[in-house]
């Protein structure tokens, strides 16, 4: 068994972790989690400032005060905050053990960032684009025994099946124990999400002010613990796992560079305080295409919220709207987008509580249109429109605006390098079986509970749910803890009545997914982010809330659950 720890979900996650990390027990590994989509837009405009940049400064500064803990314990550091440049940051965390007088030996993997052969791969002209990379250029530079592996884009579970694949020996057919690892490093990858984080029902659990972060204990057939140091915040529990498991997935199958794990063959049990166990994990061939992350500049974009008080609200908002749309009529911008959130009661005890949020987004080109003179233009308007006028914030100036979209390449036209800390180059080759993925069908459902008195309450009564975003999709997953609440949640929660308890994706596509292993349903809802979180298309421009506001809708659950 090795012990793999997570110190970091995202980019900005908690500083000290890494620290707590190899303090609060015993670790083999220590990962972290560095990157996400719009991360690479924002490495993306560093590198365009600064040649040398593009890589997680945050990580560099958590090694000054934590390389040589690190190498005086044995634990060995696996991070993806290499970024769009790797090597940079391995050069400088050279130069920072040399400053510190750490014998550390550094590695990192590099051939995800396809910028230079956009155009000769069909990509377009990206501010960014890197390729999915897997699991085998970490597992060749821990057998040239390392201290530290930083990469770029790589697969964020591949930060924990590399470590494993290198101390079991796995090959590239090894497919279950590579599906376990994946698994496990699943639902590590984002830190204390494993252990109560952002967790439905975290009113069951104790201890929550700081959670620990996880660990994942893995055998050699793939199999798992995830668990935690002793003592540290949060809980590990069936539920804490599965909430992760449905994060940011499609359906049963879940394609990998190296392996496609099957997600219907999860069994989860529990296995002691703060210990549960994952196990008959299976895997299939991973397809033969990779998947390519590429970010473009759309433009600029700038924001105005007008507050709303007391009687009238709709009107208020039409006068606004007409008077700044008159405003602009000259000069136009390419996009304007209103929202009106009626966060406003009756007969309120606050003003807060009697005031609603009129936003007014807009987007262009040039970023002239969406600037001061746009902003400068509402609030122009203070002394001479509805009653009460007043917004959120001071006017400000156009800012840039991402977009994201997924592209798949043949694996083969992409190169995986591990580059050891002696200056030589191995190269990684492409995984030589490969298999198209394919939908799982829907497999057969139970019985549908029998019928007996109901009543309206939350779905969240009975029912968790985590959400989450893949460029401009969002992925919903709901999940209940008995058999018989199963029964019930997989023949109500259709897709229909999910576009009924949420009107916003009453006109997109809805794919259903059933994970009845798990009593668990996922839903993907296409374009629902419109081009991805740096575009700021909706509210919630990540879908984090999404599978809260489905749990906060009334339907008619059978009492007996209740």
């Amino acid at each position: 068994m090795i012990r793999i720890g997570n110190a970091s979900g995202f980019y900005g996650d908690r500083f000290s972790a890494v620290h707590e990390m190899l303090t609060g027990g015993e670790l083999d590994y220590l990962t972290g989690d560095y990157l996400a989509e719009l991360t690479m837009l924002i490495l993306g405009r560093d590198l365009m400032k600064d040649p040398n940049r593009g890589y997680a400064k945050t990580f560099l500064r958590q090694m000054r005060d934590n390389l040589a803990l690190a190498v005086d314990r044995g634990v060995t550091i696996v991070v993806n905050a290499g970024g769009l440049n790797p090597a940079g940051l391995a050069n400088a965390l050279r130069e920072l053990a040399s400053e510190l007088d750490v014998d550390a030996k550094i590695a990192h993997v590099e051939g995800d960032d396809l910028r230079s052969r956009a155009e000769e791969l069909d990509l377009g002209q990206p501010l960014t684009a890197n390729a999915y990379l897997g699991a085998w250029g970490i597992a060749e530079c821990l057998r040239g025994g390392v201290d530290v592996v930083v990469t770029g884009r790589v697969t964020d579970a591949s930060l924990i099946v590399g470590p494993a694949a290198a101390h079991y020996g796995w090959g590239a057919d090894d497919c279950d124990a590579l599906a376990g690892a994946v698994v496990a490093g699943h639902v590590i990858e984002c830190g204390a999400q494993a252990t109560g984080g952002n967790y439905a029902f975290f009113t069951e659990l104790s201890a929550m002010d700081r959670p620990g972060f996880p660990i994942a204990e893995i055998d050699a057939d793939g199999s798992s613990v995830i668990t935690k140091h002793d003592s540290t915040g949060g809980a590990v529990t069936v539920g804490t796992v599965t909430a992760q498991l449905l994060y940011e997935i499609t359906g049963a199958r879940y394609a990998g560079p190296d392996v496609t794990t099957r997600f219907d063959t999860i069994q989860l049990t529990e296995d002691g305080p703060d210990r549960v166990r994952i196990s008959g994990v299976r895997g299939e061939p991973p397809p033969p295409d990779l998947k390519v992350c590429l970010n473009t500049l759309g433009g600029y974009r700038n924001a105005v919220t007008f507050v709303l008080t007391g009687l009238d609200i709709e009107a208020k908002a039409e006068l606004v709207k007409r008077q700044v749309t008159t405003a602009l009529a000259d000069d136009p911008p390419a996009e304007i987008d209103w929202t009106l959130a009626r966060t406003d009661a009756d007969d309120a005890p606050s003003e807060q509580q009697a005031s609603a949020l009129l936003q007014c987004a807009v987007k262009d080109a040039d970023a002239s249109k969406v600037g001061r003179p746009f902003s400068g233009a509402a609030i122009e308007l203070a002394l001479a429109s509805y009653p009460g006028f007043h917004v959120t914030a001071p006017p400000s100036d156009a800012s840039p605006y991402g977009v994201y979209r997924a592209a798949y390449v043949d694996a083969k036209a992409v190169p995986h390098v591990a580059v050891l800390p002696d200056g030589s180059r191995a190269d990684i080759a492409p995984a030589a079986s490969t298999q198209p993925l394919t939908e799982v069908a829907e497999p057969d459902l139970p019985a549908p509970l029998e019928r007996g008195p109901t009543r309206p309450a939350p779905l969240g009564a009975i029912a968790g749910a985590r959400s989450g975003d893949k460029g401009g999709n969002a992925n919903l997953g709901v999940w209940v803890r008995s058999e018989r609440a199963w029964r019930w949640l997989v023949h109500t929660l259709t897709v229909e009545e999910l576009r009924r308890l949420l009107p916003e994706t009453a006109n997109l596509p809805v794919t259903r997914h059933v994970l009845g292993n798990l009593w668990a349903v996922n839903f993907v809802i296409d374009d629902i982010l419109g081009q991805g979180v740096a575009s700021q298309a909706r509210f919630d421009p990540q879908a984090k809330g999404l599978g809260e506001w489905l749990r906060a809708r009334y339907v008619d659950i059978p009492e007996e659950l209740l």
